[in-house]
């Protein structure tokens, strides 16, 4: 079980106050913790693994290892025990909700969170049921991924999405995979940009039932506008359920007129 925060306390010298706060942790102020593989390919603003991406502070635990071959590829089940060791060890440290930087950890979703005693998500695919429940019921969820071929029955499992109606495309076999799945250091972002207009174009004309899309990559989040202005259809990915969650755990009182 992981301490509870530690708020600051007044105490009463005489006729003033001292503020108390307690400590016990190497860093503060961050309560969002996000989980990543082990990688070096650029993580440019919209990426998960960019901290100017995100609205409040998060930390990182980088899992030894974990490269994306052996998660996406290889849905290598002896990753496990390190991801929920990670999940454990931001818990401790002061996380509220926790992420991670790969949408294929789905196949871990019901491990993980079983572990922790916060709010844990893997991935964006969390949110196919709900999307679901948005639309029309003849309607259909897209899937845009980095490898349709590796996304499995598993993984839809693993988030409750296994009985959902949806339609998937990935974007293999270009330079976005090849960079990420490659896990290479340079990245073409406007080559890039142009491979998700393409492939969602693709995913919609070929199935023109599909009501929403869910970006499964947490790379793919910053191309998000471009996938909708393309298909004008609503886009769901990882920083919008990163940023429920967060508004979930941690809220703020309204202040206005009235």
């Amino acid at each position: 079980m992981a301490t509870p925060p530690k708020t600051p306390r007044k105490v009463e010298r005489g006729r003033s106050f001292v503020v108390i706060v307690k400590g016990g942790k190497g860093v503060y102020g961050f309560r969002m913790g996000i989980i990543m593989l082990e990688t070096h390919f650029p993580r440019i603003p919209g990426d998960v693994g960019n901290a100017s991406t995100w609205g409040f502070p998060v930390i990182y635990k980088i899992v030894k290892g974990a490269s994306p071959r052996r998660v996406v590829n290889e849905g290598d089940i002896s990753l496990l025990e390190p991801f929920i060791d990670a999940a454990k060890e931001l818990e401790i440290e002061g996380a509220r909700a926790i992420t991670t930087s790969c949408g294929f950890l789905a196949m871990f979703q019901k491990e993980m969170a079983a572990a922790v005693n916060i709010p844990l998500f893997t991935s964006s695919l969390i949110m196919v049921p709900l999307v679901y429940r948005t639309l029309k019921p003849d309607q259909k969820v897209g899937i845009l991924t980095v490898n349709s071929e590796a996304l499995t029955q598993r993984h839809l499992e693993g988030v409750g999405a296994d009985g959902v109606p949806i339609a998937l495309a990935g974007l293999q076999g270009g330079h976005f995979s090849s960079v990420v799945l490659g896990d290479r250091v340079e990245i073409d972002v406007d080559k890039t940009r142009q491979e998700h207009v393409e492939a969602a174009e693709r995913l919609v004309s070929g199935n023109p039932e599909v009501g929403a899309i869910v970006l499964e990559c947490t790379n793919m989040s910053p191309f998000s506008k471009e996938v909708q202005e393309a298909v004008g259809l609503p886009v769901f990915d990882i920083v919008d359920l990163g940023n429920m969650i967060y508004h979930a755990c941690v809220k703020f009182r309204y202040e206005g007129t009235i």
